[in-house]
């Protein structure tokens, strides 16, 4: 009865964990945007943000996306080839990509890159006091420190986005022509006539929330590191988990609610 007492209390003690991270992470998110009315006077640090989620994972994101659109293809393509229906590979391609490969795919690479680097450089900066700091200058973290991360992050994930779903055709096309015997004309035919605007903003509005959700949880892990190195280094870590969690599970609701049955 001890040891099942005990598997209870765990149990408990992590669920209200995290549910009290829960909210005060979203609680941080809506702090954050209450200083939006400084956004001109943060636009250095804006800019900064953006180009290190944009220039400085441009290597990244495009062997990414150009794999990911030719691996699509190139298994999509030999399924469809056994019905001699490989000339439709464009269509699958551009929905696929649009609806949940572009965003997934540019996420999961910004949370490798941009949101372990933002969790580690905010718990670098609580461990060492500096937040305190700010704190003790009337200067507020979530003014200073999170609000330009979060506008920055949710305004390039819908770019990279976009980026990964244009090299993800340009790889599709070169995998379709030289595997499958698909030509390029054919392909971008068939890839323009399934480019419908539903799905195309339904993946933006997917980038756009998992943009915040990003950000907005990689800063609370952030400001809430303790316990010197080991505790930036826990923080960094839950946060690119808990990162990935949170897209995987915005995603599919997302898309059960543009892409349910009737709607």
């Amino acid at each position: 009865m001890k040891g099942l007492a005990d598997i209870v209390t765990y149990l408990g003690r992590s669920i209200l964990h995290i549910l009290g991270f829960s909210g005060y992470t979203i609680l941080l998110f809506f702090r954050s945007m209450g200083y939006l009315r400084n956004i001109v006077r943060r636009r250095h640090e804006i800019a900064r943000q953006m180009f290190n989620a944009g220039a400085r994972t441009f290597g990244v994101i495009t062997v990414v996306s150009l794999f990911t659109g030719m691996i699509l293809t190139l298994q999509t393509g030999i399924a469809l080839k056994d019905y001699g229906m490989e000339e439709n590979i464009g269509n699958i391609v551009i929905a696929t990509l649009t609806r949940e490969m572009g965003p997934f795919s540019a996420a999961i690479i910004l949370i490798a890159s941009i949101g372990s680097a933002m969790a580690a450089e905010l718990g670098t900066m609580k461990v060492s006091e500096e937040i305190d700091a700010l704190q003790v200058m009337s200067i507020h973290p979530e003014d200073y420190l999170v609000m330009p991360r979060v506008v920055a992050l949710t305004v390039m994930m819908p770019v990279a986005t976009i980026y990964v779903n244009t090299l993800g055709v340009i790889g599709g096309a070169v995998i379709a022509e030289s595997h499958l015997g698909v030509s390029f004309q054919t392909f971008y035919l068939h890839v323009l006539e399934s480019l419908w605007f539903k799905a195309t903003y339904v993946g933006l509005f997917k980038a756009l929330i998992f943009g915040m959700a990003i950000s907005s949880i990689s800063c609370a892990h952030g400001l809430r590191a303790e316990n010197g190195a080991r505790g930036v280094g826990r923080a960094t870590r839950n946060s690119v988990v808990a990162s990935f969690l949170v897209i995987l599970i915005i995603g599919y609701y997302i898309t059960d609610m543009f892409f349910r049955e009737g709607l």
